[in-house]
C-alpha cells in the first residue's frame, strides 16, 4: 500500500485533503480536529498529546484513505 500521509503530515492538511481520515482520527479520541492549534500540529505531535502510537494511527488513516479511493 502506498503511504499517503506520514506521522510528519500536518493535521490540518490531513483533514482538508483526506476526509476519509476524519472517522479514524475521531475514533482514536482526537476530537479537536477543528481546533486552530491542531491545524499546524503533525500527526506525531497530536498522537503524543493523546497517548497514541503515531505509526499505528498513520497506518489506519492510510488504509481508510486507500479504501475511499477504491470505492
Amino acid at each position: 500500500m502506498k503511504e499517503t500521509i506520514s506521522k510528519k503530515s500536518l493535521m490540518g492538511e490531513i483533514v482538508r485533503s483526506y476526509p476519509a481520515s476524519i472517522p479514524v482520527l475521531l475514533s482514536a479520541g482526537m476530537h479537536c480536529l477543528g481546533c486552530p492549534a491542531s491545524q499546524m500540529e503533525s500527526l506525531e505531535e497530536a498522537c503524543m498529546v493523546h497517548g497514541l502510537d503515531a505509526d499505528v494511527i498513520a497506518q489506519e488513516v492510510n488504509e481508510a484513505i486507500a479504501a475511499s479511493q477504491t470505492a
